[in-house]
């Protein structure tokens, strides 16, 4: 097996749990019989250890084995001065010698953050065992160091249990899956039966590579142990499967469990959470609350994401308070979700505030904010707050260039959107995804660049997906480039045939074009593929309750109100100098009925409803599945200055704000 980088990551495995495992040492029996001994332990573990060594100093240099308990008690409150102290002490009394103490001493160090003295005293020791190789595995591994830590376990005589978790675990954190499997087989092979530390990091595994075959192999093996019950197996079987897209799997582990704790309750809420159902995630929640469970961080994080899908700001908002209740309101993790939620409701005050009540943020944390700025059109600010993170001495990541480039794209910044790619490359030393080309693609495209946009593609070193090619035929849509949306579009179907909106793109460049024989043959092939437009579909909250309405929707129990409102608003908007585009309607008809059909748009629909049941001045929050069509902006633009309202429409894309007749974007989306 290869090697490894060397790196520094964040640890998100519980390595503390491991190594109560892995490092537990044991003192003779015989001794500390006396009640003095009993007090000497007690204070230790109080970590009084000053008192612990003024008190004992006659039974300390009688039975130097003590000592080990004031190691010990130097770990949890990161003592490692005074763990130097004693290291002097443990030298002048002669022990410094014994494997044990030794050990301990490993131990205090690797455990203090001081790896280069561990590995200095592990190469000075005169016999090593299997506890002190375990201690440099683990002191490696949790340092992001996996090369010496495989170097350390290649080279050791006699293993346990306790070895192989270490590197399984350590290959797992870092995402080293495949190898982390293959240490698993090796030691099935070696004839050592895994526990539950070491299923549940294998599990972790195939999670991490989606590999459903593997994990039910796992899942086999985790019967045959009679581990299937188990808490922590349980839970990471649960999310192996659900990682995996096995949702109902993944739940029927978690229904036959005879109990739950909170780690069973977050791997059901967060495996619905990342499968999509958002509004089951949300019961799950209160079901989870009523049933004694209190929520952690883990819980508030897939909640508040949910309630960004969803865009019900008023769920958010409770759950923001119960964060705070929790005292979780601090957590980085936490108030990036926080910072997206309240960014994808339309309340970017919101997002900034969240963020702004950070001191010590990481670089998740503000590349939220960039995100978030993006998302709205400010592609400027956006930019300043990386300035400023990089002023900081925060290194930014593949998702803040990200973000970055999405800020860029949206606001027409070109040349600082591949300003900022080369900056990723050449001083980061980031590689750029696919996600990254398909955001340049996109500010090219929009920029009328669009054989520039095409040769990036063609030339980049990743492969092109549906995805990427559909952003440059929404770049031929918007520069009418007809010959090329054609070229294009073959593209994106020859990917996915069955992408409908890149049938209706076409259609649309056709009908903009009047090439109304060329559109008939587009819709035949949709008919003959199969393949059915995805409808326009909008929504709002209103007093904790939303409303969903779909292009030219009858079943409202308002529909006809809503109708004749509209109208009236049409009718006004008309006196202001509005046109409807009927360039934009797909059939060969009459004006009229081309009118009445842009005039029931969705999103149209949806913000009458709004005026219609909302007071005066407040502001208006609608979400659409799809982007909103250059008709819908005009009116919606005149909607706002007619009726003095602020109106905010989330499309599939980014978030529009009108306000007095003007949108955000500045007509750039």
């Amino acid at each position: 097996m290869g090697k490894f980088f060397h790196g520094h990551p964040q640890l998100l495995f519980p390595f503390d749990k491991l190594n109560v495992q892995t490092v537990r040492f044991v003192s003779n029996s015989s001794r500390l019989v006396s009640k003095s001994g009993e007090e000497f332990i007690r204070l230790c573990s109080r970590g009084q250890i000053k008192e612990a060594i003024e008190w004992f100093t006659s039974e300390l240099w009688s039975d130097p084995f003590l000592f080990s308990h004031l190691l010990q008690a130097c770990i949890p409150r990161k003592s490692l001065s005074l763990g130097k102290q004693l290291h002097s002490l443990i030298i002048t009394s002669g022990c410094s010698s014994d494997k044990f103490i030794s050990n301990h001493l490993l131990n205090m160090y690797t455990k203090s953050g001081d790896l280069k003295t561990s590995v200095v005293l592990f190469g000075r020791l005169p016999r090593r065992n299997v506890m002190s190789c375990n201690i440099m595995i683990n002191g490696f591994v949790q340092s992001g160091d996996l090369d010496s830590a495989q170097d350390v376990f290649d080279e050791m005589s006699e293993r346990n249990v306790a070895t192989w978790n270490a590197m399984v675990a350590g290959l797992t954190q870092f995402e080293f899956n495949k190898q982390g499997l293959n240490i698993f087989s090796e030691m099935h092979e070696s004839g050592f039966l895994p526990d539950e530390f070491t299923l549940g990091s294998v599990l972790r595994g195939c999670a991490g590579l989606r590999s459903l075959h593997a994990g039910k192999q796992v899942h086999a093996h985790v019967m045959k142990c009679g581990f299937e019950f188990n808490l922590i197996v349980g839970s990471s079987l649960a999310h192996m499967y659900m990682k995996s897209g096995s949702l109902e799997e993944g739940e029927k582990v978690i229904k036959l469990m005879p109990t739950r704790n909170v780690v069973a309750w977050n791997t059901l809420i967060s495996g619905k959470a990342q499968n999509g159902f958002s509004e089951v995630v949300l019961d799950q929640y209160n079901i989870m609350k009523h049933t004694g469970f209190k929520p952690d961080k883990i819980t508030f994080v897939s909640v508040i994401s949910s309630c960004s899908e969803l865009a019900t700001l008023g769920q958010g908002q409770q759950i923001h308070a119960e964060i705070i209740k929790a005292g979780a309101s601090s957590v980085v993790g936490v108030v990036s979700s926080l910072i997206s939620m309240y960014s994808r409701c339309g309340c970017l005050e919101d997002s900034m505030k969240a963020f702004m009540e950070i001191e010590d943020g990481d670089a998740v944390l503000w590349s939220s904010m960039i995100a978030a700025y993006g998302f709205h059109g400010k592609g400027e600010e956006a930019i300043k707050l990386f300035e400023q993170m990089e002023q900081g001495g925060l290194e930014a990541n593949d998702v803040t260039f990200l973000s970055l480039l999405y800020a860029c794209s949206h606001c027409g910044l070109k040349e600082k959107g591949i300003k900022f790619l080369d900056l990723m490359v050449e001083k980061y030393g980031l590689k750029p995804r696919l996600e990254h080309y398909t955001c340049v693609v996109d500010l090219l495209g929009r920029s009328g660049c669009l054989e520039e946009a095409e040769a990036m593609i063609r030339s980049m070193p990743v492969k092109a997906d549906a995805i990427i090619w559909k952003t440059l035929l929404s770049a031929c849509k918007i520069h009418k480039n007809t010959d090329m949306a054609s070229r294009i579009a073959g593209e994106v179907l020859r990917l996915n045939p069955h992408d409908s909106a890149s049938y209706v793109l076409l259609s649309n460049i056709h009908a903009s074009a009047k090439s109304w024989q060329e559109v008939s043959n587009v819709r035949k092939s949709m008919r003959d593929m199969h393949v059915k437009k995805e409808p326009g579909v909008s929504w709002l909250e209103i007093k904790n309750q939303i409303h969903q309405f779909c292009m030219a929707d009858k079943s409202h129990p308002k529909c006809l109100e809503i109708d004749l409102y509209l109208k009236e608003l049409t009718a006004e908007m008309k006196l202001r100098g509005y046109a409807p585009d009927t360039g934009l309607v797909l059939h060969d008809m009459d004006m009229e009925e081309k009118e009445n059909e842009l005039a029931h748009h969705s999103e149209k629909l949806a913000i009458a409803f709004a005026l219609m049941n909302t007071p005066e001045g407040v502001p208006i929050r609608v979400m659409k599945n799809l982007r909103i069509c250059s008709d819908c902006h005009v009116a919606i633009k005149y909607i706002s200055d007619i009726k003095n309202r602020e109106i905010v429409v989330r499309d599939s894309s980014r978030f529009h704000h009108f306000k007095n007749g003007r949108c955000s974007c500045g007509d750039y989306w």
